[in-house]
Order: structure tokens, then C-alpha cells, then sequence
């Protein structure tokens, strides 16, 4: 029977299993995403970028020597024990990121090295980690997380706040948000409760209502108009969207993850913070619940202090250090910190078995900041290192010294590559490296 918008009342639920879930606005409002297509790029590498704000101090980070032969110093010593799978970097620029206003784009240029239009809305382009997403995204239950510490970011009147706020762009004209509390993304991932077995519990329940709201849906949808049957589709791809994710969430052998408990907020202790999201991220790439990491260990314009670390500055203040010694040294302790945490990780990896290997055998981890010499917000040359084997094709243990202006989007171009993910450019890039 032919029903009309006005003989359906706005007030119809989809009913199933005890539970009712109101409808879309039919002919008024536009459904919820469609479910995402699936990919069989295997074996997929794991991919990580993590982002340091305010540069770096370089003559304490750039290791002495090249090639092969040379030594970690200062800042970055702590990767030494993983040096067969680090690649350090140098020599590379992001023209992207020069602004009078740098602060305010140097995180949002990072990973797609394309000036934004000079407008609040954002314009710029579709960042690294996205592109390689289209390929490798697919058949996890999340595509890709975003992640931070801090929220929030510097604005500017003509950009806007979005390249503040994120290094991670799903298209040029949309901003992807970070997660900064470690217990959603807990929940995101795992399910909600406290212990396995009300996850166990509470995923089982959520998958039978959704099952039976389905079922409903399309008994509806037989009564509608053309249009209005499309939308209940729509609304449908987004309902088999949350199934697949339960249902891909619970066919993965998770039960044998070693999950801590689900953390109560954010913690009071920002080392405790940095490396449970570390730990989150770890537990994602082992159960394959996502395969595309983007992380902000902190926000440009940062005031956070470090008294962990015998460093009571405020952070961003401290960045302009004004070849201040004394400043400089404080400045490095602060980046060594922020490395260390770093290597604690790239250890969780190394250790974690995967498959014919480990975790860090099958991983590429791109370290390092859209700023160079904080205290002249230069992008020349910027702080880069590349971590992890990738499944053999990442030959580590090398210092690569390419000449001063050389793109960092060849870095980035060259990990997708890595990745097995093609792509002909990424920003002004120019090509990959075959040295990598």
C-alpha cells in the first residue's frame, strides 16, 4: 500500500529485540554514511604518524654521520636499540607550512603539504594517512583513528582553526577531529564496560537489537514512495555499517588481547595520558581493528609544563628559547621526553608477536614535526624519522641526508608507496626515495 510522508508519523520507530530507534526525516534530511567497501590489500602494512609540536632544538637531534654509519645523539638516543628499523631523515622542507602565522598551519600542512586557501573554510588537500586509508583502510572495523593529547589548537583570522586543530584530512575541505580521552576511544574499540565480560555481554545484546531493527526497516520500506524508499536504504547501509563493525569486532580473536581495564577519563598525569594512548594504539594494530594511525602528541602553542622532566616553563614559551642556552637545553629535555614516550611504543611493537614476525616487522611509523627551528618557526629542515620494517620493504638503519629545499611530500609519497598504496603526487612532490 502507497503510504505518504504525512500518513507516517514523524514519531515512527524502527522496533526490535525491546529496543525502538527513531527514523530518519524522511524527503528532509539526509541519511547516515553508507557502509564502507571492503578491500583485500593483504599483507597491509600498519601506519603511524606521530606529530611533535614545536620542532626541534636539530643540532640535538640530528644523528652524526650518514648512511649507515652514524650515531644517535641527544634527543633521539633512546631509538638506538631499534636502529635496524629507523630511518633518520634530513634535509627535507614543507613550503606548505611557511606562513606569517605558522602556528596556526603547521600541524594541518603536515601530512598533505598543501597551502590552505586563505579562508575559514578549509582548503588545502586530502592528507597521507587518508589517501592511504582508500586502500588499506577497508575489511577493519575502523578505518583510521585520530588521536591526541591536548584538543582544541591555535586559530587565525583568515585559515580558520581546522589546520590547528588536526593533522589529519579526509578530503581538502574536511578536517577530521582527535580523540583526546582514552576511555572513548577504549570504549570505541573494545565496547562499552568496565571488564571482558560485560563487553562480551553488551556487544551481544546491541547485535541482535540491530539485527532485529533491520529486519523492520526493510518491512517498512516496502510501504513507502520511491524516495522515501531510497532514504530508508540509505538509513539501512548505515545501520549494516554498525553490524558489520560489531559483527568484525567479535569474529576478531580479541578475547586473547591481554585488555587493560577500561581507564576512568583523562589522567591527571600527562605521561600516564601519552602512553596509555600509545598502549590504545598498540592493542588496535594487534587485534586489526584499524590499520591508520594519526597522533598528536601535542598541540601547536602548547602551555603545558614538564615538571616530570625538571622543566617548569610553559611549553610554547619555552620554544622561542632565543639561542638561549640554557632555554635550549630545557627545550631538548622536553623533546627527548617526547621521544622517549615515542620508544617506549616502537618497544610494545617490537616485542608483540604478529603473524611471521613481530608488530614493528609489519609496521611504518613516521615520526617528527611540521617545524624546524621552533625559535625561528622555520619548516628547513624539518625534524623526520621513519621507524619500522613494513614488511621488508623499509631498509632502516641508515641516515639519509638529502639536499637542502627537498620535499618532505617525498617522504610521504614514499611511505604510500611502502604501503603498496599508489599514488602519483602528494602536495609539491616530486617523486619517492629509492633509498628508503
Amino acid at each position: 500500500m502507497y503510504i505518504t510522508r504525512k500518513r507516517l508519523s514523524r514519531r515512527a520507530v524502527l522496533k526490535g529485540a525491546g529496543a525502538a530507534i527513531g527514523l530518519p526525516l524522511l524527503d528532509a534530511m539526509v541519511p547516515a554514511a553508507t557502509a564502507l567497501s571492503q578491500t583485500a590489500a593483504a599483507p597491509a602494512p600498519r601506519l603511524g604518524f606521530v606529530y611533535i609540536p614545536h620542532g626541534a632544538v636539530m643540532e640535538r637531534w640530528t644523528p652524526s654521520g650518514a648512511g649507515a654509519d652514524f650515531e644517535f645523539t641527544g634527543i633521539l638516543e633512546s631509538l638506538a636499540p631499534y636502529r635496524e628499523q629507523v630511518t633518520v631523515v634530513s634535509g627535507l622542507r614543507n613550503e606548505a607550512g611557511e606562513s606569517p602565522t605558522p602556528h596556526a598551519i603547521t600541524a594541518g600542512t603536515w601530512l598533505n603539504c598543501a597551502a590552505p586557501a586563505v579562508q575559514h573554510s578549509p582548503l588545502a588537500g586530502t592528507s597521507a594517512d587518508q589517501m592511504a586509508v582508500e586502500r588499506i583502510g577497508g575489511g577493519t572495523p575502523f578505518p583510521s583513528l585520530e588521536m591526541c593529547t591536548e584538543p582544541g589548537g591555535p586559530c587565525d583570522p583568515g585559515y580558520g582553526c581546522s589546520y590547528g586543530h588536526t593533522i589529519s584530512f579526509r578530503t581538502p575541505t574536511q578536517p577530521l577531529p582527535m580523540e583526546y580521552n582514552p576511555r572513548k576511544l577504549f570504549y570505541q574499540l573494545f565496547g562499552q564496560g568496565d571488564t571482558p565480560e560485560e563487553r562480551v555481554r553488551i556487544v551481544g545484546e546491541t547485535r541482535s537489537i540491530l539485527d532485529s531493527i533491520a529486519l523492520d526497516a526493510r518491512a517498512l520500506a516496502g510501504r513507502l514512495s520511491a524516495p522515501d524508499r531510497n532514504k530508508v536504504d540509505d538509513y539501512l547501509d548505515a545501520v549494516r555499517e554498525v553490524e558489520r563493525r560489531i559483527q568484525t569486532m567479535q569474529d576478531r580473536d580479541i578475547a586473547n588481547l591481554e585488555l587493560p581495564d577500561a581507564p576512568v577519563g583523562v589522567p591527571a598525569d600527562f605521561e600516564q595520558h601519552v602512553d596509555l594512548m600509545f598502549d590504545l594504539i598498540a592493542l588496535a594494530y594487534q587485534a586489526n581493528l584499524t590499520r591508520v594511525v594519526t597522533f598528536m602528541m601535542g598541540k601547536e602553542v602548547s602551555m603545558r609544563t614538564f615538571n616530570n622532566v625538571g622543566v617548569p616553563d610553559a611549553f610554547h614559551p619555552l620554544s622561542h628559547h632565543g639561542e638561549n642556552e640554557a632555554n635550549k637545553e630545557k627545550l631538548a629535555r622536553v623533546q627527548t621526553w617526547h621521544t622517549e614516550r615515542f620508544a617506549r611504543f616502537v618497544g610494545t611493537l617490537a616485542a608483540m608477536p604478529d603473524g611471521d614476525g613481530r608488530m614493528l616487522d609489519h609496521t611504518i611509523l613516521l615520526y617528527g614535526s611540521n617545524m624546524s627551528n621552533s625559535n625561528e618557526h622555520d619548516n628547513d629542515p624539518l625534524p623526520s624519522v621513519l621507524v619500522g620494517a613494513g614488511y621488508g620493504r623499509i631498509r632502516g638503519g641508515q641516515h639519509l641526508v638529502y639536499p637542502q629545499d627537498t620535499p618532505l611530500a617525498n617522504l610521504l609519497l614514499t611511505i604510500l608507496d611502502r604501503a603498496g598504496i599508489e599514488a602519483d603526487r602528494i602536495g609539491n612532490s616530486t617523486g619517492t626515495f629509492p633509498e628508503v
